[in-house]
């Protein structure tokens, strides 16, 4: 009997770890989860399209019946999607050490799966509260809309800018404030005595001054004095200045951490390499922003024999040949290379070539350092398989392959 229940219980961790495979980590050689990703993005995209096709009164009218079906099926899928995300959220590496009720709490705080949540709630409350007018809630139907971010690298390392610049952006909104309570103080004592005048205070002028700012002028608010008019002037001047600053930090802050990054690291991509998957949720978030995604085709020199030693680099999938006079070694996902000439600071001994489409994961030297302030422990490990290598090679043996024992 007890047999029977450990093998059940093992059939249904298997199937949970799959599902989250299909659903999580986004294999490009994965048949269902290309097929998976590919029918919510279609369903989301319809969604976008129904809801704005809605509020034409006519199509309305004429297609209640099929916009309603529509959105019942659409909630039905993306609750399902929601509930078996959150049971197969647990799969994660790093929470696997929690309880599950733990787990599944902590993977539903993600921003994505608050998304997910947002984009059904309102269906549901206004079944429970059907005696209050909750129809502006329906404009939450347009979060489903920012489902398709976890589809989108380009969106993922926006999103990554944004945060990583946020003290510039907080002071070119501080610049920004101060200019505005300027212009609007300024122009409200230049043209207070004016007969009939439009300024009467200084939040009467704030209207003005943001038109003004932005230079989009609008004109129904305008000076009439010399002065003001002079002022006015200097204003849509500095406007132009003052509002490309926040466009320059995320343009540049965007174009470089494009050229950093092929692909977006995620917490599921990061559990693929053994060495990590020990890790809590904390370290991870960590860690991810000491490494740099590229992703290469097959038979690619990643590192070129004799090139300098400045980085090391972890496989997330795919495999990598090590051309060496000795023979050749075959690495694959989960190890690392490179550790060797990165910590010496010597040039790489060999050649790497990736064997299929890989995904690699680069550690700079810089960024080893500051990791290892922050993850001493991942660092030992790394310089212990880093030794272990090296007295592998100076007795002309195989080297140990980097992944990490549990």
């Amino acid at each position: 009997m007890s047999g029977a229940v450990d093998q059940h219980r093992s059939q249904r961790l298997t199937l949970r770890r799959r599902v989250f495979e299909v659903i999580e980590s986004g294999r490009e050689n994965d048949f269902f989860s290309r097929l998976f990703d590919s029918f919510l993005i279609v369903l989301i995209l319809l969604n976008v399209l129904a809801f704005a096709a809605e509020t034409v009164s006519e199509l309305q009218v004429k297609w209640y019946r099929e916009f309603y079906l529509f959105e019942l099926f659409s909630v039905a899928v993306f609750t399902l999607e929601y509930a078996v995300r959150i049971w197969a959220g647990v799969e994660v590496p790093f929470l696997q050490r929690m309880p599950v009720w733990k787990a599944r709490v902590k993977f539903a705080t993600r921003p994505f799966l608050i998304i997910d949540l947002l984009a059904i709630l309102p269906f549901y409350l206004s079944f429970l509260f059907p005696f209050f007018d909750l129809r502006v809630l329906r404009l939450f139907r347009i979060l489903r809309f920012l489902k398709l971010a976890r589809y989108s690298p380009a969106l993922h390392t926006l999103m990554k800018v944004m945060s990583n610049e946020r003290r510039a952006l907080m002071g070119a909104l501080i610049l920004t404030l101060t200019m505005l309570l300027f212009a609007s103080t300024g122009i409200y004592f230049i043209e207070k005595d004016v007969a009939m005048t439009q300024f009467s205070s200084v939040p009467a002028a704030a209207w003005w001054a943001i038109a003004t700012l932005t230079t989009v002028g609008y004109g129904d608010i305008t000076p009439v004095t010399v002065l003001g008019k002079t002022f006015g002037a200097v204003v849509m001047i500095v406007g132009l200045g003052l509002f490309a600053l926040p466009i320059a930090i995320i343009s540049t802050g965007f174009a470089q951490e494009s050229s950093r990054r092929d692909f977006v690291v995620t917490w599921s991509l990061l559990s693929r390499i053994p060495l990590f998957s020990q890790l809590n949720a904390k370290s991870i978030a960590e860690l991810m922003n000491f490494l740099q995604a590229h992703s290469y085709p097959p038979y690619w020199e990643v590192i070129r024999a004799e090139d300098p030693g400045d980085s090391m680099y972890f496989i997330a999938s795919g495999d990598v040949l090590i051309e060496r006079l000795e023979g050749s070694v075959t690495l694959h996902s989960g190890d690392f290379f490179g550790e060797i000439a990165m910590i010496d600071q010597v040039p790489y001994e060999y050649t790497y070539s990736t064997l299929a489409h890989t995904k690699i994961l680069e550690l700079s030297r810089d960024d080893y350092m500051r990791l290892c302030r922050a993850q001493p422990e991942i660092c030992d490990h790394i310089g212990a398989v880093a030794v272990a290598r090296q007295f592998a090679r100076d007795r002309g043996q195989v080297e140990p392959s980097g992944r990490h024992k549990r």
